[in-house]
């Protein structure tokens, strides 16, 4: 299957006037899965739409972010980043992953969380004409990133059930108007965590085309394959020079709400990525940022604990869908399962299944058409978000056994 691009014109006429969307607005919607939250909240559904803990973050972040506050730690902090915290993201950072060293200096952006860590790359680094290679089935802001930057999404598949994708088609993928590629690892929504091998060979397209990495690791701590299994794209050989890595505090340290994120990149990348950043958001909260430093300071223990707990409730839910009749790709890294629903929903409408989900059996999910340029290709596909206390998503799995 050749690679696709999403459609550059709106489904529907725009609207004249006063009215009237931006070009660019009028291509995509508004978050669907926001929107599932909003339906969930008015059924008084479980949620595992949305991506958030319902437990609490560690101590030694909430004692650290009220510290800060008292101590009048509540105006603007230097733009990109306060440098006590850069410098622990720095340090983490090489604790983590011996052999990557980052200057705090001049390689780090902190932003107001990865999703404007994100657009921030993507506006500071790609020009309008440039493509830009997203894995689909996609997280749903990506394909609006590369579109609010002017640039064109170019598809390649992840084909299910080990969301693999072929290396024809990958190369095929890239020309002379490529301009970065975008790697999410752990993946969500598919749970796949990128090998050693597809790395390689993307370090080498990249080399070969003199193409951008930008990487999305927001969920690098999260994941079931043991020590090694995530490999950051920065540390591939042929990647160092031209790799910018998005990640935050949100799904590591169960802080969503708190919005501190960072890019970590190359000096040079780096200054595009700040100078587009300040004039978004100027800089995230500085009390939070504080709170950071704590975070990076956690022991190792931390996040060993961290994966095995996710691994229970990974498999308490995927066991409960299995039960059901779901169809389950058992995910390796991030906190999502994907599942078939053609044994329950043989006419093959995901939307109209979730929204029955939500309001006949009080569980919300996100339909998997969301996750695609192509809605038919998501009709047989619901995505599940397990980072709930196991009393949440016992009561989840009793719900669902409606469906049974």
């Amino acid at each position: 299957m050749a690679s696709q691009t999403l459609p550059s014109q709106p489904d529907s006429a725009p609207v004249a006037g006063v009215a009237r969307l931006s070009a660019k607005a009028a291509t995509f919607t508004e978050s669907v899965i926001r929107d599932m939250t909003r339906l969930a909240v008015a059924h008084g559904a479980v949620n595992l739409a949305q991506g958030f803990p319902d437990f609490a973050c560690p101590v030694e972040l909430k004692e650290a972010a009220k510290a800060a506050i008292d101590a009048d730690d509540n105006q603007y902090a230097i733009t990109w980043g306060a440098p006590a915290f850069r410098a622990a993201v720095a340090a983490k950072v090489a604790r983590a992953y011996p052999g990557w060293t980052v200057d705090p200096d001049s390689e780090i952006c902190v932003t107001c969380g990865a999703t404007e860590a994100m657009i921030a790359t993507m506006l500071g680094l790609v020009d309008p004409g440039d493509e830009v290679i997203l894995f689909e089935p996609f997280y749903e802001n990506y394909g609006p990133d590369a579109i609010l930057s002017g640039a064109q999404p170019r598809l390649v598949s992840l084909r299910a059930p080990d969301w693999t994708f072929d290396e024809a088609e990958l190369r095929a993928a890239f020309s002379d108007r490529t301009r970065a590629i975008v790697v999410n690892t752990p993946h969500n929504p598919t749970g796949k965590m990128f090998t050693r091998a597809e790395l390689d060979l993307i370090a080498e397209l990249c080399q070969r085309h003199d193409v951008l990495v930008i990487t999305d690791e927001i969920y690098e701590h999260i994941q079931y394959l043991g020590h090694g299994g995530h490999v950051p794209p920065a540390t591939v050989p042929g990647l160092e020079d031209r790799t910018v890595t998005v990640n935050a505090l949100s799904k590591t340290y169960a802080v969503t709400g708190w919005r501190v994120g960072w890019t970590i990149a190359p000096a040079a990348l780096t200054a595009g990525i700040r100078k587009t950043h300040d004039f978004l958001t100027v800089g995230a909260a500085a009390p939070l940022q504080a709170a950071g430093v704590a975070a990076m300071g956690l022991p190792a223990s931390y996040y060993t604990g961290l994966a095995d707990a996710y691994r229970a409730r990974r498999d308490l839910l995927c066991d409960a869908l299995a039960e059901v009749g779901f169809g389950v790709s058992r995910p390796d890294g991030a906190y999502y399962v994907m599942c078939d629903t053609r044994a329950l929903d043989p006419a093959g409408d995901d939307v109209a299944f979730a929204k029955r989900l939500v309001s006949e059996i009080g569980v919300a999910t996100v339909p998997g058409s969301s996750f695609f340029a192509d809605p038919a290709d998501g009709r047989h596909i619901i995505r599940f978000a397990f980072p709930k206390r196991h009393e949440t998503l016992l009561e989840a799995a009793s719900r669902l056994r409606k469906l049974a």
